[in-house]
């Protein structure tokens, strides 16, 4: 086959650190703008990014010109030093160090895009910690919950 040919979409979910609620409008909307303008500058396609206070959601295509661990890198560190300019009440803004990434079924991208979009009526119900580790156990990823926070 004479060319690499790729569709992987992906869920890609971290949080602030120690999940402090720092994510609010007026900045909300803008940072999940500037969270999709990254994956496409880096030709990962942005199909949702939504989250809540604490966290956030980004559903994309990966790019076969990337790796995830540096999509998630770049898309961390940018948005971190982008933030930091948008008050005092962020100049210590941080993300955790680590997040979570599930690979989506096609037929599934809808359905999840519209669950990105619902996160402010889901989080009513069901914390960040709880939706996280609903999601380790539904793509049966093993983890120790001693090194899942931070």
């Amino acid at each position: 086959m004479s060319q690499s040919l790729t569709k992987n979409y992906i869920h890609i979910v971290f949080s602030t650190k120690y999940r402090q609620k720092l994510i609010f409008p007026p900045v909300e909307e803008e940072l999940h703008n500037y969270l999709g303008g990254i994956c496409n500058n880096l030709k990962c396609q942005v199909i949702k990014v939504g989250g809540y206070s604490d966290h956030i959601h980004i559903l994309c295509v990966l790019s076969k010109q990337i790796a995830l661990m540096k999509l998630v890198q770049v898309v961390k560190s940018n948005s971190s030093k982008w933030i930091k300019t948008k008050g005092d009440e962020y100049k210590n803004f941080r993300w955790q160090d680590g997040y979570g990434a599930f690979s989506v079924n096609p037929a599934q991208v809808e359905i999840v895009a519209n669950y990105i979009a619902n996160q402010k009526q889901h989080h009513g119900i069901k914390t960040f910690e709880d939706e996280h580790r609903a999601f380790l156990k539904k793509y049966k990823i093993e983890y120790d919950e001693r090194y899942v926070w931070d």
